[in-house]
């Protein structure tokens, strides 16, 4: 398959951020060649580079960890080394396959005054993390689309994370049929999906040092 998709199902674009919504649907992969996905994807969209430093917090029984949410504290720097944080809580997933989430976001100004907000209402900091990210935005079958290119230091190979944001749980299968379409034009083949959490990744690797 080429590097360019169909016109009629994607239209190069360049977008604004992305609205926030109410469900993340997703589909995650270790890709099996990273600079293949990449020159698809650079035929498309420039890539934004960017990093994101993370950290997750939970209370002292990690109910949140147990019941499959997250609240992250996310630190975003470009490559001028501007910085923009956002606040976010995701809920338990509603799709099983794809650990797809409601999710809730907003941008904070300050993440020190956030961060000891956080703790003072009885959430800790589990576990933070740095992943470097390459963002492209673009629009296919309709949607806004993001397909991130991941790379954390702590974890072997390179990640691909694609998403759209829908407004109900009736949209999701929907949407996650346009991700598979997206993924299928990447050669993103099914038994490079995972499910596996960058958190829980990041966990083993220190272990083991």
């Amino acid at each position: 398959m080429s590097g360019r998709w169909n016109k009629p199902f994607l239209r190069r674009i360049k977008l604004s951020e992305m609205e926030p919504r109410v469900i993340e649907a997703e589909y995650k992969a270790r890709l099996a060649d990273a600079g293949a996905v990449r020159d698809k994807l650079a035929a498309l969209t420039t890539a934004d580079v960017v990093s994101y430093h993370d950290t997750y917090f939970d209370d002292l029984d990690e109910s949140l960890t147990a019941t499959g949410r997250e609240f992250r504290l996310r630190t975003i720097r470009n490559e001028e080394g501007a910085l923009r944080h956002l606040l976010t809580f995701k809920d338990a997933a509603v799709d099983q396959e794809t650990a797809s989430k409601p999710e809730y976001e907003t941008v904070v100004d300050q993440r020190d005054a956030i961060e000891q907000i956080i703790q003072r209402l009885g959430y800790q900091p589990k576990i933070s993390f740095t992943k470097q990210c390459e963002n492209h935005r673009f629009i296919a079958a309709g949607r806004e689309m993001l397909a991130t290119v991941v790379t954390v230091p702590e974890i072997h190979g390179t990640f691909l994370e694609l998403e759209t944001l829908v407004d109900t749980e009736d949209d999701l299968d929907n949407a996650l049929a346009d991700l598979r379409t997206v993924l299928t034009a990447l050669e993103v083949s099914s038994d490079q999906l995972t499910t596996e959490l960058y958190t829980d990744a990041v966990r083993a690797s220190r272990h083991t040092r």
